[in-house]
């Protein structure tokens, strides 16, 4: 979770392997709990789902466009959800680039080959938090 000016507030903890980011938020906030009532969540397509799992008014998930059919050949979105899904995207790219900044710390983009069990949450806290102090100056 980040601010718009690419302020890092959470991190959730790792995943060995090949995980979908909309069951690593399920593993970290469960859904029974009221978590996102008071937040504006802006999420993207990855969290497929979450309107109708979690609570809250503030929950904005671009919107999907349709199937190709033998009934719809051609789908496309209006111009209204066009522009609703770039105003979305607008803000959401500050958080994208929050990760492209902690990614500046080659520790993150390269093979991680550690002997310590769980150190590589305290490599991605200390790259967040040298992000933070680098926003900071």
């Amino acid at each position: 979770m980040a601010l718009p000016d690419k302020f890092i507030l959470f991190l959730g903890r790792t995943f060995s392997g090949r995980n979908h980011d909309y069951l690593m938020l399920k593993q970290e906030f469960p859904p029974e709990l009221d978590w996102f009532t008071d937040l504006n969540v802006r999420v993207d397509l990855g969290y497929l789902g979450i309107k109708s799992d979690y609570r809250g008014e503030q929950i904005d998930l671009p919107t999907k466009k349709p199937r190709k059919s033998k009934k719809n050949p051609n789908p496309q979105l209006s111009d209204e959800q066009k522009a609703a899904n770039k105003v979305l995207s607008q803000i959401r790219i500050f958080i994208e680039h929050a990760i492209g900044g902690m990614k500046r710390y080659n520790i993150l983009v390269h093979t991680f080959r550690n002997r310590i069990a769980h150190f590589e949450d305290d490599v991605i806290g200390v790259c967040a938090g040298l992000w933070n102090l680098v926003l900071s100056y």
